[in-house]
């Protein structure tokens, strides 16, 4: 019979692994932020200032590599995207999903008189995929078939994302020779490795991986970005394990290796970032809040069920069950951008009005869980959907 303390150590490590595996610790770091910013202000924006550059420039380096890795293995032979015809639509829908919102929010900040905050564009594309995959499942049911054409959908929504990210939101004057100078060594670093038939992560990361960090902070590049080139070069398993689902313990391919290292650092990551970042006043509000939720509540459902349909009525082809509703659904929960949002927003905006609306706009971002619920429930889809006699 276990004894009580291992009763306890147990129910802890359980606890944790919970609050870790479900993205807990990312909400949890938000609020502690934004206590501390609307308690002790000046401490809060004093701490945020020093710890900035370490948590969104370096650390968050891993939190880009392992949606790289999604990436990665979703479009590698056997994986969820590597068919063309499977994987169009839900690309489409991505596209109608950052078009519509990035359109809506810049005609908003323009008829308010506010082309300041035009910067800001790329804020409501963003899906954060942890959060609206929790939510599609709650409201939809774990089986149902529009769940992986959710996962699809943000995977694609992510990988635009870094584009945009890298290409509209430099962090100072572009440097073309020096960036080019340094990617290519990363690079050639990388392949080299590759080669070589290098297992351990640990090379890629430490040295074709600091090279492009290097490269793409001195290019005036996002250096948040450093292992997105470079993770597709680690050798992984001929395997879909499926859309964001774990590897199994026994799987040692490289890639692999870096998932089962980085999961849990980059879950403290995401706490340290949303701490971080997310402290802004409550009276922040302003016509960077209201564009950016408009953008998203309107713009991210508009988007993915009018792209979508489009792209069905071209001839591609659709999930079976999955019609305007289940759709309607969708687009709802993908409006939830928080995590992706909020980097957007602080790569978009130095400190100031701006950058302090755009953020709570992000963290309102959250209401699509709401949202998608509400229009479920109406709807009768998913959990609400009629039952048989």
């Amino acid at each position: 019979m276990m004894s009580t303390p291992g009763r306890v150590r147990l129910r802890v490590r359980s606890v944790a692994r919970t609050t870790i595996d479900q993205s807990l610790l990312l909400p949890i770091g938000a609020i502690a932020g934004l206590l501390w910013a609307n308690v002790a202000g000046t401490s809060y924006v004093r701490f945020a200032n020093a710890c900035h550059f370490v948590v969104n420039d370096i650390a968050m380096v891993f939190f880009f590599a392992l949606a790289t890795k999604e990436v990665v293995e979703a479009t590698a032979p056997g994986g969820a995207l590597s068919s063309t015809r499977r994987a169009a639509t839900p690309v489409w829908g991505a596209l109608g999903g950052m078009l519509v919102p990035a359109m809506i929010y810049i005609a908003i900040v323009r008829l308010a008189g506010q082309p300041g905050l035009a910067r800001g564009w790329a804020i409501p594309c963003a899906t954060d995929i942890a959060f609206s995959y929790l939510t599609a499942q709650f409201v939809l049911g774990t089986r149902h078939p529009a769940i992986p054409f959710l996962l699809l959908l943000a995977i694609a929504d992510d990988a635009f994302g870094l584009v945009i990210l890298a290409v509209f939101y430099p962090t100072g004057p572009v440097r073309v020779g020096e960036f080019v100078a340094l990617f290519v060594a990363a690079l050639a670093v990388a392949y080299a490795l590759r080669r070589r038939h290098v297992r351990n992560f640990w090379p890629y990361v430490g040295g074709a991986g600091a090279l492009s960090w290097i490269a793409l902070w001195r290019g005036g590049l996002h250096p948040a970005l450093a292992l997105v080139p470079i993770v597709p070069f680690l050798p992984h398993a001929a395997r879909d394990p499926g859309l964001f689902v774990d590897a199994p313990p026994t799987a040692h391919d490289t890639l692999s290796e870096l998932e089962h290292w980085w999961k849990t650092p980059v879950a403290i990551v995401l706490f340290a970032f949303a701490f971080v970042n997310a402290g802004v006043p409550l009276d922040s509000v302003g016509v960077g809040t209201w564009a950016v939720v408009a953008a998203v509540l309107l713009g991210k459902p508009i988007g993915i069920v009018g792209f979508t349909l489009a792209a069905a009525a071209a001839g591609l082809r659709l999930p079976r069950d999955l019609a305007w509703r289940e759709l309607l659904v969708v687009g709802c929960a993908a409006a939830i951008g928080f995590t992706v949002a909020l980097f957007f927003a602080t790569a978009a905006f130095p400190d100031g009005p701006f950058l302090a609306q755009t953020k709570t706009g992000a963290l309102l971002s959250l209401a699509g869980a709401l949202v998608a619920t509400v229009a479920a429930a109406t709807l009768r889809v998913g959990r609400f959907a009629k039952q048989g006699p």
